[in-house]
């Protein structure tokens, strides 16, 4: 089994998105959103606990930003995009 399959696996139909692992970056989220053909993955912690929803488009906008490094992970996105308590 490759170490990204093991990352991943398909929600609930209720879910209606795939869950990926928050030590994902973005370029591979990227890929695994084209190749499954969704708009939007779930992304869990290490325990696969969701922590939060990240779509196409937020990655999109994370990837154009002039801070963007090829080492932007899942859990840096999400918690940007969270709202401030």
């Amino acid at each position: 089994m490759t170490p990204l399959r093991t990352q991943l696996r398909r929600t609930s139909p209720d879910e209606a998105a795939t869950r990926a692992s928050d030590h994902m970056t973005v370029e591979v989220a990227l890929s695994v959103m084209a190749a499954d053909r969704t708009g939007r993955l779930l992304v869990c912690d290490g325990d696969d606990r969701p922590t939060g929803l990240v779509t196409r488009a937020q990655l999109a906008a994370a990837r154009a930003a002039s801070s963007y490094t090829d080492r932007l992970r899942l859990r840096d996105v999400v918690g940007a995009a969270a709202p401030a308590r």
